[in-house]
């Protein structure tokens, strides 16, 4: 089972390797501690969305484009959901590419377990507005 801070931090530390940026480099322009950002990056310590926002744009990545890639990276090689926690009672899982509407009446479809709300408009690349998570 892999934890969404698990995953959003190999996620985020994949882009600044991508870069070819340091810690120290990606934490300045964050504002945030390089220990701190290690630690998200890491899995260690869950990631506050403003945390996150700041990150993303010290990354120049979009917060939404990055969530998704946590998304993807949660789902495994068959494509089907992968639980983050202990769910309560087992739910049938869905390929990611067929749409739940389309599956027969009766039968339970996994709810995602993060959605975006409110996603504001972007002007040349920049956030307008916050934008807020949802369970």
């Amino acid at each position: 089972m892999t934890l969404l801070r698990t995953q959003l931090g190999t996620t985020l530390r994949g882009h600044r390797l991508r870069q070819r940026r340091t810690l120290r480099d990606v934490s300045g322009a964050a504002r945030v501690s390089l220990g701190y950002l290690s630690e998200v990056e890491r899995g260690q310590k869950e990631a506050s969305s403003e945390l996150l926002a700041s990150i993303c744009d010290a990354l120049d990545v979009e917060l939404a484009d990055l969530l998704a890639e946590v998304s993807l990276g949660l789902r495994g090689e068959d494509g089907l959901l992968r639980p983050v926690a202990p769910a309560a009672a087992p739910v049938e899982q869905v390929p990611a590419e067929q749409d739940p509407a389309a599956a027969g009446e009766g039968q339970p479809v996994a709810e995602p377990a993060l959605a975006l709300v409110g996603a504001p408009a972007r002007a040349a690349g920049r956030p307008t507005g916050a934008v807020s998570l949802a369970a």
